[in-house]
């Protein structure tokens, strides 16, 4: 615990104490994006798919995808950052990946949290939230997320071009992940090939738990649990196998 503490303290200090503006930048983005997507969609559409808000409906959905995104990308990393201080014994692999995934969830959350209260007291939105969906949508997109991001995190070791190749492959993400677009309104054979985006899961949950009117009955919470534990499974046995030999010798 005091390793993951440490870790913890170094991943806040270097992430964001050393820029200006620190933890605000993780609030601007969001709020950056939301207000661009806003501004295009309404200059073509009088109101949104759902509800009244053109804010609140990409806030529900840009806000999931980011929070997957950003835990993803910083624990796949997470051994690399921390491979100077891997070489001792008190500090395992498994203590950078929980810091940096603990650190950046509970980051996420908190930027949630007020891009939402604010989302809601500026704009009428007619909004009625559930706690319960909110939060389980939140629990699928971490399960995913670290997931993913152990799997990136031996990948990254194992084969330094998949750093290029994970770029590539991600960025697609945001079109189909349903951020600017509901599930329900794609012709059958594009539902029936998105269904298996453990993404458009949680984003759809995340709606749910806005809008009393919208049913997400595609939405699978087993489905997205059950691949991110079989993912993350895979991964951890991965790296309990061959991290020692990639961060000291490969």
């Amino acid at each position: 615990m005091r390793a993951i503490a440490a870790l913890m303290l170094r991943e806040m200090s270097s992430t964001y104490g050393r820029s200006p503006g620190g933890y605000l930048w993780a609030i601007v983005e969001p709020v950056a994006g939301i207000a661009i997507l806003t501004f295009a969609s309404s200059l073509m559409f009088s109101t949104p798919p759902i509800g009244r808000s053109f804010e609140l409906f990409y806030a529900t959905g840009m806000l999931p995808f980011l929070m997957f995104t950003m835990i993803a990308n910083r624990v796949g990393t997470s051994l690399l950052f921390s491979r100077p201080l891997l070489v001792y014994p008190a500090v395992t692999f498994a203590d950078a990946v929980l810091a940096r995934f603990l650190v950046n969830l509970l980051t996420e959350i908190l930027v949630f949290a007020i891009v939402i209260a604010g989302v809601m007291s500026i704009y009428d939105t007619g909004a009625h939230p559930d706690p319960a969906q909110i939060a389980e949508s939140l629990v699928m997109t971490a399960a995913f997320a670290l997931a993913v991001g152990t799997a990136n995190a031996y990948l990254f070791l194992r084969w330094h071009l998949w750093h290029v190749l994970w770029s590539v492959i991600s960025r697609p993400l945001f079109l189909i992940s349903g951020v600017f677009f509901l599930y329900g309104a794609l012709p059958g054979p594009m539902q029936a090939v998105l269904w298996y985006n453990p993404l458009i899961h949680t984003i759809g949950l995340m709606r749910a738990g806005f809008y009393p009117a919208y049913m997400a009955d595609y939405a699978a919470p087993a489905y997205v649990l059950l691949v991110s534990l079989a993912l993350f499974a895979v991964a951890f046995l991965a790296l309990i196998r061959h991290a020692k030999w990639l961060l000291h010798e490969g």
